[in-house]
């Protein structure tokens, strides 16, 4: 039997590739409302209380808004914003962290998490959890991201050809160290400080790389002791574990451009390490984690309609 799926925001680049995804499953049924009652409440009550799943792709406010109208106890909610990825009742949708698959597939509300705290997560909560990272340490990341994360607007401003010439090469963001990610790069890793965060937009469309860089004395243990913990924490989904790409020395931030799956990897020397996430900002940064957590909650192959 068909699942219906109502996407709550569904003209944003979130919502409209979440909704190109889902149109040809023939396993769901999108609700989908005439452009005139996109955004009248009283349409979107009534398809959010109808929906078997309703995706949130929506400002903060808007999404706790949108939950607040949900009467219908059936109904879960994958909300892509930032609004409940730290709030109590909801669970995290990153399903290969230690025991959120089960979670993810009992749960009803679903917070999808953020583009650059993906990356971070991932490289960091096998770590703390293993002890080779200490829960107080004072890290630090850098992100690499494509414009498009910024949304329609920075995608616009990106592609107009009178684009200001600033846009030519990487600009760092975030520069007062409240970077909306941060609160759930600490929760969710256990750890008792947010890292000092540098995330930074190129003129590339899409692909995504955190980087941790690590002094040898805040691990214990080293490269192959990292790579050791990685193999065996990362045993099913998305993430994948390998060595160092062979890229003539580089590492590319598009390299995962247009996939749903993720590579982490370890480089760096006795002294000086560097942890690495690579992933498409678009894919498992957003509407791939989004539909990822669908299938687990609809119990089919969770890469289902995803490029891995």
């Amino acid at each position: 039997m068909k699942k219906t799926v109502f996407i709550d925001g569904a003209a944003g680049t979130t919502g409209l590739r979440i909704h190109d995804r889902l149109a040809d499953r023939e396993d769901i049924s999108l609700l989908i409302l005439p452009e005139d009652k996109r955004k009248d409440l009283n349409a979107r009550r009534e398809a959010l209380n109808t929906a078997d799943i309703a995706f949130l792709c929506l400002p903060d406010a808007a999404a706790i808004e949108a939950v607040a109208m949900v009467e219908n106890p059936h109904t879960a909610i994958i909300d892509t914003s930032t609004a409940h990825r730290t709030a109590p009742g909801w669970e995290y949708g990153f399903p290969e962290l230690l025991g959120r698959r089960e979670k993810i597939a009992a749960s009803h509300r679903i917070a999808n998490p953020g583009c650059h705290a993906s990356g971070f997560v991932a490289l960091i909560e096998p770590l703390v959890r293993a002890g080779l990272i200490a829960r107080d340490a004072a890290l630090s990341a850098f992100s690499l991201t494509g414009y498009s994360g910024g949304g329609k607007q920075m995608i616009a401003a990106y592609e107009t050809d009178e684009r200001d010439p600033l846009f030519d090469g990487p600009r760092q963001y975030g520069l007062a160290q409240k970077h909306k990610h941060l609160p759930e790069m600490a929760a969710v890793c256990g750890m008792t400080a947010a890292p000092v965060f540098c995330p930074i937009v190129a003129p590339y469309y899409s692909g995504m790389e955190v980087t941790v860089p690590l002094h040898a004395s805040q691990v214990k243990g080293g490269i192959a002791d990292i790579m050791a913990a990685y193999r065996a924490y990362y045993q099913n989904g998305l993430v994948r574990v390998t060595d160092v790409a062979d890229e003539g020395g580089f590492l590319s931030a598009s390299a995962f451009s247009g996939r749903d799956d993720m590579q982490i990897t370890v480089t760096g020397n006795e002294e000086r390490i560097l942890l690495i996430s690579r992933f498409d900002n678009l894919g498992k940064g957003a509407s791939g984690a989004a539909i990822q957590n669908m299938n687990i909650l609809l119990g089919v192959d969770e890469a289902t309609g995803l490029s891995v």
